[in-house]
């Protein structure tokens, strides 16, 4: 016997959300047993719903089952009266009636996951990762998240970017260098995306503007609180501008839509978090040399490297431009041509620095961006000075052949951003399941 799907579904059971539609009803709500707490003669059942705990009560008058069939972390579905209770902050309270065991725990869990905080260690925490994002709070940082990419990708749709999927296999690396992953491609040598800077150019020139969100692999030995292996890169190119700054100026917008659409809908997580949404009126901007004398005049602070930022210097730059400006962030602009990307195009006021930049925030560099070289020749001749082999790069010097207008374009890493909205010190803390130099698992 054929039968015809039509898409349509009704749900089952009440969603947390809609309770307050039902006081006075008797209504079916499904999850898990978060944590029971007995009192004399009834009990506190919490029910972790897909967003939010609910509390409900457990009566020996009012339910038709024992108490003790309840175990946490069960799955269930419970049967319950709504009904309207002045002394809870949701106006209503869930008075227990019947229960449906769907599953049970074969033991306790290892880490205690139902107080406030998670009490253990950043090892443990990561070791028993399936258990421990159950924890109200630690799951909240990955709602947050997500609020954060759909107010990315709703504010990049609006300004006509058009979403692309790039390869994360290829031929070569956007950024050379060591810090890439090697891989066997049937009989080839492949490697991992470090980026997909290539193919966003490449793609400029098809919709003009385009962005992504996807993993990117660096095979960095760095073990420290800020590096990963694999992290998400929000990535956006743009075409026919007029400077890099238009790019800063675009991200700028971007992150204020973003602080806006959090705050419209992640209230929920980010009172349980106690996050503080920075304000993105306007951002400061300062050349690399400027930030880098500013920083060592404010802090008597020597100057040990000329091209590139301390991770320390990038805390009191920001603490100095915060007290200045009261802005969070900054934009460190012309960055040493040494240190950038070939395809980074260069200043034309000075040949030794870049039209780039990097976007700090509460003490860390999130984005890094700029415009890029979009003709051929000087791209080619800006390869050959760095004695890179052309012939490696052929298909991807083919748009610059073909025709290519001024763009540029930037990264945002994710869990970098995350973690510092959050006032994290370790950015695993905002990373799902890590990948770092030590550990595949889970």
């Amino acid at each position: 016997m054929i039968k015809l799907l039509n898409g349509e579904r009704k749900e089952a059971t009440v969603l947390p959300e809609n309770l307050k539609e039902h006081i006075g009803e008797q209504i079916q709500i499904h999850g898990s047993i978060y944590k029971i707490r007995k009192m004399r003669g009834f009990a506190f059942v919490l029910l972790r719903t897909a967003r939010q705990v609910v509390q409900c009560i457990y009566s020996e008058e009012q339910a038709k089952f024992l108490l003790e069939e309840l175990q946490e972390e069960s799955c269930v579905k419970l049967s319950a009266e709504v009904a309207a209770e002045e002394r809870s902050h949701t106006g209503y309270e869930l008075r227990l009636i019947s229960v449906e065991v769907l599953s049970k725990p074969e033991e306790a869990s290892p880490i205690v996951i139902n107080n406030k905080l998670v009490d253990t260690s950043l090892e443990n925490l990561l070791n028993y990762r399936p258990v421990t994002l159950r924890n109200e709070k630690e799951r909240a940082i990955f709602k947050i998240q997500e609020g954060i990419t759909f107010g990315i990708r709703k504010f990049l749709q609006e300004n006509r970017f058009t979403e692309i999927h790039t390869p994360k296999i290829v031929y070569s690396g956007a950024e050379g260098g060591a810090n890439i992953f090697r891989i066997g491609y049937f009989g080839k040598e492949a490697y991992l995306a470090q980026s997909p800077q290539f193919y966003k150019q490449m793609m400029v020139g098809v919709y003009e503007r385009v962005f992504e969100i996807a993993p990117v692999f660096r095979a960095e030995k760095h073990d420290t609180s800020r590096h990963l292996n694999e992290y998400t890169s929000v990535d956006f190119e743009m075409g026919y501008i007029d400077s890099f700054e238009e790019i800063m100026q675009t991200e700028t917008a971007m992150l204020r839509a973003v602080m806006e659409y959090l705050e419209a809908y992640y209230t929920p997580e980010l009172e349980l978090l106690s996050v503080k949404l920075p304000k993105v009126a306007g951002i400061p901007v300062i050349r690399f040399v400027e930030a880098k004398e500013l920083v060592a005049k404010e802090y008597h602070r020597e100057i040990k490297d000329y091209e590139d930022f301390e991770p320390e210097e990038e805390k009191l730059l920001c603490e100095i431009m915060e007290n200045k400006t009261g802005s969070e962030f900054v934009f460190v602009t012309h960055y040493p041509s040494k240190k950038r990307p070939f395809y980074a195009m260069e200043s034309a006021e000075n040949p030794e620095e870049t039209e780039s930049f990097d976007l700090l925030f509460r003490g860390l560099e999130i984005t890094t961006g700029g415009q890029r070289i979009h003709s051929y020749r000087e791209q080619l001749e800006k390869m050959k000075r760095r004695e890179m082999n052309v012939e490696l790069f052929e298909s991807y010097l083919m748009m610059h052949k073909y025709g290519m207008p001024p763009h540029g374009g930037l990264g945002l890493g994710l869990e970098r951003f995350t973690s510092r909205l959050l006032g994290q010190e370790n950015v695993r803390r905002a990373t799902l399941f890590p990948r770092d130099t030590g550990r595949l698992e889970p």
